[in-house]
């Protein structure tokens, strides 16, 4: 968006400047009208195409979610107490303690000062105010009803921050797990089988001859040693790439695919995705947001390509004339609840409410399968390491048995 700086006064004659960024000369000298300021000079300043700021280079950009949470819920008391908006963004500007959301809240003041509405200057900063936030925002400003939007903003973003930190937490000890697994792999073909391997070698002699088991061990310990440099770059460069692909367009869409067709997965992605559906679209509803406009965002938030097309896709029917509960019926990724308890809001009136219940329903349900995950994945794990000590002990331990017996 253009920056504009400009040269104003205001009644009594007092000369004051400032910047700001709108979208042409027009919508400066409004914004500087609605604050009694007369223009006097107005120039458009030239974007920065190049260098560096090493004054903000390793200043955090990211605000966390606790603190956004914290600021949602502030924002929504004061202005729900009688505070005007322009005062209570200042005030919390002033005390955040968060440098990014600090940075972020001044740009906004600015812009709420220069007469822009409150949602479409968090609509500036995507990556803090996500497309959810702000719709909600700007259906709250047309109704009036701030405070109470906020106020349904801070749950749902509690909500979502409480899904995500049960499956990181269930998925954190099986990485631990995988991770040490693999290490202790690699340290043992590295470094314990080649020593092993000498040593039966020195015993046997020349001409020993060594179980299949033993020479299959020392032939995957030897290619790891002699070609560590090959395999090792390989490994990584394949990680990279392939995580690289997952980023674009096509291949998220398959990765995605395929994370509904894995066993056991496919159910807690399924269970999240419609869990999301429903809050999301219940809190946009709620806010009086427009239902075709309600399943554009909602789509986006997700967190699934093929649920984000389903639900475009039914968006189109809704356009068309269709109930969405019977788009919703005809699609097999959505369970039966949701498209009977969307009939049952439609015909009610109440399909935010009806949602809510849904969201929390299959909440519970992604609580319950994590939980059965974890406990399948721990001893899955421990057998799996298991199995590849045993394997390396039965390589060591059977040719030194032979080589007892012929020694007697």
């Amino acid at each position: 968006m253009p920056r504009f700086s400009y040269i104003a006064s205001d009644d009594d004659n007092n000369v004051i400047k400032g910047k700001t960024e709108l979208a042409d000369r027009a919508s400066v000298i409004n914004a500087l009208s609605k604050q009694n300021l007369r223009p006097i000079s107005i120039r458009q300043l030239k974007n920065k195409k190049s260098g560096i700021d090493f004054d903000h280079l390793f200043e955090p950009t990211k605000v966390k979610q606790d603190q956004l949470v914290s600021f949602t819920r502030q924002l929504s008391a004061m202005v729900g107490a009688g505070v005007p908006l322009l005062r209570s963004l200042s005030s919390l500007e002033k005390h955040s303690e968060d440098p990014a959301l600090k940075k972020i809240l001044a740009v906004v003041v600015k812009d709420v000062e220069g007469g822009l509405n409150l949602g479409d200057s968090m609509a500036k900063h995507p990556t803090t105010f996500n497309d959810i936030y702000v719709n909600m925002v700007r259906a709250g400003e047309s109704a009036g009803i701030v405070d109470d939007i906020l106020k349904r903003l801070a749950a749902q973003l509690e909500k979502s921050a409480a899904i995500r930190k049960k499956i990181k937490s269930a998925m954190a000890y099986p990485m631990v797990l995988i991770f040490i697994t693999v290490a202790a792999f690699f340290g043992l073909m590295l470094f314990v089988i080649p020593q092993i391997g000498k040593i039966l070698l020195d015993l046997g002699g020349a001409d020993a001859k060594l179980p299949g088991i033993t020479l299959f061990m020392l032939g995957i310990s030897h290619v790891i040693t002699t070609y560590w440099y090959i395999i090792f770059p390989v490994a990584g460069g394949t990680i990279f790439l392939t995580l690289r692909y997952i980023k674009t367009k096509k291949g998220r869409r398959q990765f995605h695919s395929l994370l509904l067709k894995l066993p056991a997965i496919n159910t807690i992605i399924k269970k999240v995705a419609v869990a999301r559906f429903a809050r999301t679209f219940s809190a946009l509803m709620g806010a009086g947001v427009a239902v075709l406009e309600a399943l554009e965002v909602t789509s986006r938030a997700v967190g699934n390509v093929i649920y984000e097309e389903a639900i475009k896709s039914a968006a189109v029917e809704v356009k068309n004339g269709k109930s969405l509960s019977s788009v919703v019926e005809q699609n097999p990724l959505f369970p039966p609840i949701v498209s009977q308890m969307l009939s049952v809001g439609e015909e009610t009136g109440q399909t935010d409410t009806v949602l809510i219940k849904v969201a929390d329903f299959y909440e519970e349900e992604v609580d319950l399968a994590i939980e059965g995950i974890s406990s399948i994945i721990e001893p899955v794990m421990i057998v799996v390491m298991g199995g590849m000590v045993g394997l390396i002990a039965a390589s060591v331990m059977t040719p030194i048995s032979q080589l007892s017996q012929n020694i007697k």
